[in-house]
């Protein structure tokens, strides 16, 4: 086989290749809104602090279930955002904040 878009594949199997990008998901949705980005940003912090906490001493270790109603409620808040409910979306957000701040204190000592 002369044709360069031919690989042969152990000898014996030839097998066509495709230089072009494949995008299979060319109606995705990307992150266009500020509520994705902001629900995102809330989200690494929390990852971050998770992470940060679980590697220190024993006695700063958090429960995970200590970090799912922030979570959920970024899932929530993005999607309300995105689906025309800015408002509620806006008070998630703020009330996942908040109960960062107030329950997780991730400035202070626990």
């Amino acid at each position: 086989m002369t044709d360069p878009n031919y690989v042969v594949i152990w000898r014996a199997y030839p097998t066509r290749i495709d230089l072009r990008p494949s995008n299979n998901y060319a109606e995705a949705e990307t992150m266009q809104t500020i509520f994705d980005w902001v629900t995102m940003a809330i989200f690494g912090g929390l990852v971050v602090l998770f992470l940060h906490r679980s590697a220190g001493p024993e006695d700063r270790h958090d429960k995970v279930y200590h970090y799912v109603p922030p979570a959920l409620g970024c899932a929530a808040a993005n999607y309300l955002g995105n689906n025309g409910q800015q408002t509620v979306a806006i008070v998630i957000v703020l009330a996942v904040v908040g109960y960062i701040l107030f329950v997780l204190h991730p400035f202070g000592d626990r």
